[in-house]
């Protein structure tokens, strides 16, 4: 825990953004979230022209099963097609949010950080897709089956639209907001936060965490889809430890600095044995003096300097 606040510290004394004041922070916040506002905008209004194949999306997972949903208020088919519609419209504008994002923090990173804008933006979508595409697949229609067919099979089940989709959204979003934890670590350890050693020394507390999120976001009571839940994730909390090695600035200073050092310790000394040597023919130009110069003990003592 020492660890983690010095390196939370640490971090905090990066240098501020250059030549910008609070004023000016709040307006460039105010710019980018109006920008990411449009874009959302334009992707739901591109989503909504496509709600019926999104509904049959949602819906897909209950065909299987031929289990109907029902609705109890006249707006909840509506209600349906706009939230389908903003879940799509978001997917679709997350490139261009996430790339807002990266305008506002980037003027704080230093330029050997900037160069990971494009890495972020492919792993984060990425690892959302595919978080989604494994609750969607495995996860939901399992959860429907156990749930309504097994446990339910003695009753006649009446699902209804808005809880429909509140299980839905919450399985879908919560897996594929929660595959993003090898980038949070990678960023993590990028602003040196944290290390692979603190990760790998917290292991276990990881693992309370995972557990304690698989827990929330699993719509079954038994331990094992909880297990199943928890399985990728510690999947991912190891690619993201294997992330932050890579990613922490101490490791890249210890391969980087002693290089540069010493480069610089032998070309000044080339430089300063060349002077010496100039200087020492400058003094005593006759031929009959040796062309080796005689070092004097502040000469040695220069050039070990």
């Amino acid at each position: 825990m020492d660890d983690f606040v010095k390196n939370t510290r640490s971090a905090l004394n990066r240098a501020e953004l250059p030549g910008m004041s609070l004023i000016e922070h709040l307006e460039e916040l105010r710019k980018r979230i109006i920008h990411s506002a449009i874009y959302l905008a334009v992707a739901f209004a591109v989503a909504y022209a496509f709600h019926e194949r999104l509904y049959g999306f949602v819906q897909a997972p209950l065909d299987q099963l031929h289990i109907p949903l029902n609705f109890t208020h006249p707006t909840d088919g509506l209600t349906l097609y706009l939230k389908t519609s903003f879940v799509g419209g978001a997917i679709l504008a997350s490139p261009f949010i996430l790339f807002q994002i990266w305008l506002f923090i980037s003027p704080g990173l230093y330029s050997r950080e900037k160069r990971y804008v494009w890495p972020f933006m492919f792993a984060t979508i990425g690892l959302f897709l595919a978080g989604a595409y494994f609750g969607y697949r495995w996860v939901l229609p399992g959860a429907i089956k156990v749930l309504v067919i097994d446990y339910g099979h003695r009753f006649h089940p009446i699902l209804t639209i808005e809880d429909y989709t509140g299980f839905f959204l919450a399985i879908i979003l919560g897996l594929g907001i929660a595959f993003e934890l090898p980038i949070l670590m990678f960023f993590m350890a990028l602003f040196g936060l944290v290390d692979a050693k603190f990760l790998l020394r917290n292991f276990k507390y990881g693992v309370l965490v995972i557990f304690i999120i698989a827990g929330v976001i699993c719509p079954l009571p038994d331990p094992l889809s909880m297990c199943l839940f928890a399985c990728p994730l510690l999947v991912l909390y190891l690619l993201g430890t294997g992330m932050a090695f890579i990613a922490h600035p101490s490791r890249k200073r210890s391969k980087v600095r002693p290089n540069n050092a010493e480069l610089g310790m032998l070309v000044l000394s080339v430089l300063r044995f060349a002077a010496l040597l100039n200087a020492r023919r400058e003094t005593r130009p006759t031929a009959a003096q040796s062309w080796i110069p005689a070092y004097s003990p502040k000469v040695v003592t220069s050039l070990l300097l």
